[in-house]
């Protein structure tokens, strides 16, 4: 700067109009017209994915990104998580995983564009759907409607995010890479119960995003009725229906979803790659150029941040990439392939519009075609049998449920249900629980009984901030989600003779919006009953001993997660709504409303116990510790599991509860909440129309046993862990795994398209011709150490248990070994030239299984 002081007024001016210029240079124009977004005057064909930077931790951001990246992804998608900004109103957090900044960075040093989701209700199966329960509070608020109050609060946060990002250069238009962005969220699913009001708050949150000025299109999910100049777009399991509503604008797709959200207490749920390869496919054939999958990186909801309620701590959602940073194949590996073979079309698919043509029943085509451009999906929709159809005068094999991809109306690089990527067998290894002894060294055993710490959290009212109200209270406004727990707490006088009573014994009846109820009497345990993801609802009737004199009734209600979805979410309620009453053989006490003092939260998180940090006297070291036992914490130290293989604690042994490692809470955990022992398939055939509920897994087993600790979370050497159990438990049963990959395998046949990475352009092919089988290490370094398993023929079975059919090549093994062994990746060609020809006029298929070292 000294150095510019001494030129000339004149150069001066000119230097800073240059760097003026330069600036603006790097700006990108994103306008659209109605086949796509225009991006510096060129449409594009765009894929994009999910990933939500509170589920997972600044250090994985980067992997993530890379991962997306490489799996052919041109944005990343997140919604803005208003309540972990704004916990506390008008006091803001930007740090840790809450640093969108930081997030939106890490996209563009990949190289990817952004679509910011603001909403700022996101749904999202978080916790309120993302608002901040402060908000519940403030005097004559109506959520997501025309209310002054509403308004007020969603415009004020929506300008501090928008100025965030402005602040920080990140909208395209200061050449960063946020090029799309979203106001609202699904509510044309709900509107109608909001009648005029909802729309003219639509119309209102429409005009009110646009003249925050951020120089990129803003887009409105599944709102038919979206106000101009904004773009309405499609979320479901299939968009290739889907119009918009405008003429103008292009077919979007925010919201593909790659598999769906586990429930506590419900069945884990999947969809089969080659369905939603299918349902990419048919969206970009039918005219769309933009489609998003949800999630492509679902991750942890660590925390309370979990909505639902019982929506589980683990999100991972089935995505391409699974809840630990790794990729799952062949979901990833596919869906790479279908991208590169998309944007093998883009020039004809930007080019013009799509022509149909009907192949028989059905099965059909579309054509892109502008002067020597052309590109063609064929499709063939019927979800049983498989077609041949004759195009452009030459044949074509279609598997039901199918697309396949012609970049050049010619030749088919692709067809959505032949994979010709990797599968990879994964599993956990149990490395029981690394403890720290006495004298420094490491101990990789189950904990004996030495090694945890305890403190009992008391039953009742400890708090001397309790309050005192006749009645039931509702819980969430009582607690204002500061806390899972609300404490009831109340007291009768029994002389002996009561009609609600049979000698000493009476049942005790509660009814309760839910969650999760525990019931005690004088101190004990009496009881207990939790809802479901399809009812919280809980009504218990239990038998009580009550005892001459004063008894005391105290109530521990438990929330999980609170409602994110559906028209007034934010009216739904929690906590023991009644009647209470004591019951007998000769007559009923109802306590409903009785005097009813309330406690919000438990002791143990008032005095911190999950923050080893902070010493408390509450601690018992002890030659051995309850198990079993409700309202118990527990506390000891581990030692961080060896490498760099994602970490995951087994909470087999212990009841219901939530987790902290050095002071971060992992989430709530609950694997006593058993899956329904029906409703799951041993295969899941993808053909046919997907749904939540189709493909299943895991029934009659825990909904969700391991839980991910991010090696952030750890520390080289000593590190702490403390449990808060609400049911019962032994924590010495409890062990950390890592998951691990232990084999790479691949299963391809003569029938199978070329692998798509030989051809150079549509109208350019590598010299290598006809399908091969790849195999690739998932780390750098690694390299094949073995070949488990070839088989050339018709060999059957899935990775790491394939066998030999009748029709076997006796060369199969030597020649996978031949062509992988030692190197980190192999490509083998699946041709009877290669292996022989044990059975003439059978299609055959190559299979083999790999080990990386």
């Amino acid at each position: 700067m000294a150095a510019v002081g001494r030129l000339p007024s004149a150069v001066v001016a000119l230097l800073l109009a240059l760097l003026c210029l330069a600036g603006t240079s790097a700006a990108t124009n994103v306008t659209y017209d109605h086949r796509a977004l225009v991006i510096d005057g060129v449409r594009r064909v765009l894929v994009s994915g999910s990933i939500h930077y509170p589920r997972s931790t600044p250090d994985m951001w980067p992997g993530l990104m890379q991962k997306a990246k490489d799996g052919g992804l041109d944005m990343v998608e997140t919604y803005v998580f208003w309540d972990v900004h704004e916990p506390v109103r008008g006091q803001y957090d930007f740090e840790g995983r809450n640093d969108l900044v930081r997030f939106v960075k890490a996209a563009a040093d990949a190289g990817l564009y952004v679509h910011l989701r603001i909403g700022p209700y996101v749904c999202a199966e978080w916790n309120y759907g993302g608002f901040p329960l402060w908000l519940h509070f403030i005097p004559g608020i109506k959520f997501r409607t025309d209310n002054e109050p509403f308004k007020t609060e969603m415009q004020r946060f929506t300008e501090k995010v928008v100025a965030t990002m402005k602040g920080a250069g990140l909208y395209a238009s200061q050449g960063g890479p946020i090029i799309l962005s979203q106001i609202e969220n699904e509510y044309g699913n709900i509107d109608a119960s909001y009648g005029a009001p909802g729309k003219s708050y639509i119309r209102w949150a429409a005009g009110m995003a646009v003249a925050l000025d951020t120089g990129v299109p803003w887009v409105m999910c599944q709102q038919a009725d979206t106000p101009a100049p904004l773009i309405n777009t499609c979320n479901g399991f299939y968009c290739d229906q889907f119009t918009p509503s405008l003429s103008s604008r292009p077919k979007l797709w925010t919201e593909n979803w790659s598999g769906w959200f586990l429930s506590f207490g419900g069945a884990v749920p999947y969809r089969p790659t080659e369905d939603l390869a299918f349902a990419v496919a048919r969206f970009y054939q039918r005219g769309g150029t933009l489609q998003n999958y949800y999630m492509y990186h679902g991750g942890t909801n660590f925390g309370r941040s979990s909505g639902g309620p019982f929506i589980s701590t683990s999100y991972d959602y089935d995505a391409p990439i699974d809840e630990y940073g790794l990729v799952r194949q062949p979901k990833w590996g596919h869906l790479r392939d279908v991208h590169k073979a998309i944007k093998m079309c883009e020039p004809a698919l930007i080019a013009t519009d799509p022509s149909y043509m009907s192949l028989g029943q059905n099965a059909e085509a579309h054509v892109y075609k502008a002067g020597s451009l052309c590109a063609a999906f064929l499709a063939n929709i019927d979800n049983q049998s498989d077609k041949t159809v004759t195009f452009n005068g030459k044949a074509y094999k279609l598997p039901a449920w199918s697309v396949s991809i012609l970049p050049d109306c010619k030749n088919v690089v692709l067809n959505t249900a032949q994979i010709n990527s990797q599968v990879a067998s994964t599993q956990m290894r149990n490395l029981g629980f690394s403890t720290q002894a006495s004298d420094g060294s490491s101990v990789e055993a189950e904990l004996a009984s030495s090694t945890w710490s305890y403190a009992v959290e008391p039953v009742g009212i400890t708090k001397e901030n309790a309050m005192t109200k006749p009645g039931l209270m509702e819980q969430i406004n009582t607690t204002a989600d500061a806390s899972d727990f609300l404490w009831y707490s109340t007291s009768i006088i029994v002389a002996g003779d009561e009609p609600y009573l049979n000698g000493s014994q009476s049942n005790l009846l509660v009814n309760s919006l839910g969650h999760v109820l525990q019931v005690f009497v004088n101190g004990k345990f009496a009881g207990s009953s939790k809802g479901s993801a399809t009812s919280s609802l809980i009504s218990l009737t239990t038998p009580v001993t009550l005892v001459p004199g004063k008894n005391k009734i105290d109530l521990l209600s438990a929330t999980v997660g609170l409602t994110n979805y559906g028209a007034f979410f934010d009216l739904v309620g929690a906590g023991i709504t009644g009647p209470v009453k004591l019951t007998g053989p000769k007559g009923t006490l109802d306590l409903s409303s009785a005097d009813w003092t309330y406690q919000i939260g438990l002791r143990g998180e008032d005095l911190h116990l999950y923050n080893p940090s902070e010493a408390s006297p509450e601690w018992v070291s002890d030659n051995s510790y309850p198990t079993n036992n409700p309202l118990t914490w527990y506390k000891s130290k581990f030692t961080t599991p060896a490498g760099d293989d994602p970490v995951a604690i087994d909470f087999t042994g212990m009841g219901k509860g939530e987790a902290w490692v050095n002071g971060q809470s992992i989430g709530r955990y609950w694997p006593t909440n058993i899956a329904p022992q029906s409703g799951c398939v041993n295969s899941c055939n993808y053909r046919g129309p997907y749904s939540a509920s189709k493909c299943q897994k895991k029934c009659g087993q825990p909904s969700q046993i391991l839980y991910h600790v991010p090696r952030s979370f750890l520390q080289p050497g000593s590190n702490d862990i403390v449990l808060f159990e609400q049911f019962g438990g032994d924590p010495s049963k409890i062990s950390f795994t890592t998951k691990q990959t232990e084999s790479v395998c691949a299963h391809v046949s003569e029938d199978h398209p070329d692998q798509i990475d030989s051809w150079i352009s549509p109208q350019q092919k590598l010299q290598r011709s006809g399908p091969a089988l790849r195999l690739e290490c998932p780390k750098e370094g690694q390299v094949i150490s073995s070949i488990k398993f070839a088989s050339f023929g018709t060999p059957s079975g899935t990775c790491g248990s394939y066998s030999h059919g009748e029709c076997s090549s006796s060369q199969a093994l030597a020649v996978a070994q031949e062509a992988c062994v030692g190197v980190s990746s192999c490509s083998v060609p699946v041709s009877a030239k290669n292996f022989g020809d044990p059975c003439r006029g059978v299609t055959k298929s190559l299979v083999v299984e790999a080990a990386c070292s």
